[in-house]
């Protein structure tokens, strides 16, 4: 029996399970059909009975208490916090089961594939920075009595992650053993990241990009969640609006990094001024996108998955664009552009 044949078989297992229980009991089980998954290694599936449809995530067994879980605990925990995020129906963790709402096939990338205009464009965005906004407001006490985010974007991380990019873009993909070289491009990230480690946090989505919100009945829903974590608000906007997938119009860019920072209270973010929050922004955009191509090559070199390959040259850009006339990247630009450049 193929693995795909086994794994429906154990979805409509499952699902029976889930009738006995009086969860979508008059429903009747008509057509199970695999979904393209995302860069992780959860499988997908979309289940369609005789009146509505659903989606299967199979996961790795899960042997603790629900509030344990990486993505029902956050997912949990943002909807009581009013996130607009997937519903859960039924679950059994211990066979690494979770029947969500259907969703959809629409992510936000594909619906602003169609976008005519510009004003256009900065609605949408406006409406999922309304939300974001949202999720950075939730008061610190609120998170910490989660007790569920123990993590955060500090320097090791930041660092661990600069590491990350090294190895998979310039050793594996690129072919570069240049160990001098990598030397000084860490010195040189190092205090970038150290100032970023240095601010006041929120809980952050995470991976807040286009792929990772969806649209239902001209809904956005977050996805995707499950390694939020403590980081600067920056983060998760540079994700958005930074997205590698994604170029959204500088003119709406510009006046959406405005908007957030005027609709944020002080207090949570911590910056001065609106130079301050732009000059936090920047180093963001440098650590993340970084990392981003990290990602990219590592999805290539270990799962020989070559669908996120064309977005390296546009983040490198994007990168470039970003350390352009400003004194305090001079030098790192120079090391890693010549580098990149010659390869």
């Amino acid at each position: 029996m193929k693995p795909e044949q086994a794994e429906r078989f154990f979805i409509e297992e499952l699902f029976n399970k889930t009738q006995d229980k009086e969860i979508l009991s008059n429903e009747k089980l008509e057509e199970v059909d695999k979904l393209t998954g995302d860069a992780s290694t959860r499988r997908y599936y979309r289940i369609f009975t005789n009146k509505d449809s659903y989606v299967v995530c199979l996961d790795n067994p899960f042997d603790e208490e629900m509030e344990k879980h990486p993505f029902m605990s956050v997912q949990h925990f943002l909807a009581q916090n009013h996130i607009r995020v997937p519903q859960i129906l039924d679950h059994n963790l211990t066979r690494g089961y979770l029947l969500e709402e259907d969703l959809g096939n629409v992510t936000l990338l594909h619906h602003i594939s169609g976008l005519r205009t510009t004003e256009e464009e900065f609605e949408i965005y406006k409406v999922i920075i309304d939300q974001l906004l949202e999720l950075h407001r939730i008061p610190k006490t609120a998170v910490k009595n989660s007790h569920l985010f123990q993590l955060k974007f500090d320097h090791q991380k930041f660092m661990d992650e600069t590491r990350f990019t090294f190895k998979y873009f310039f050793n594996f993909f690129n072919k570069c053993q240049d160990e001098e070289l990598l030397s000084d491009l860490e010195q040189l990230f190092n205090p970038i990241m150290q100032r970023l480690a240095d601010q006041k946090m929120v809980i952050t989505h995470r991976d807040f990009h286009s792929r990772n919100i969806m649209v239902k009945n001209d809904k956005y829903i977050f996805i995707d969640f499950q390694d939020a974590r403590w980081g600067i608000p920056q983060y998760d906007l540079v994700s958005l609006l930074e997205d590698c997938y994604y170029d959204i119009k500088e003119e709406n860019r510009q006046k959406l990094k405005r908007y957030y920072f005027e609709n944020l209270d002080p207090s949570i973010h911590g910056q001065k001024s609106y130079e301050e929050f732009e000059s936090l922004y920047q180093d963001m955009t440098i650590q993340r996108v970084f990392k981003a191509v990290g990602s990219f090559c590592y999805i290539y070199n270990w799962r020989k998955d070559d669908r996120y390959l064309k977005y390296i040259g546009f983040a490198m850009e994007k990168i470039r664009r970003t350390m352009m006339d400003n004194p305090r990247y001079a030098e790192l630009k120079t090391k890693l552009f010549q580098n990149y450049y010659a390869n």
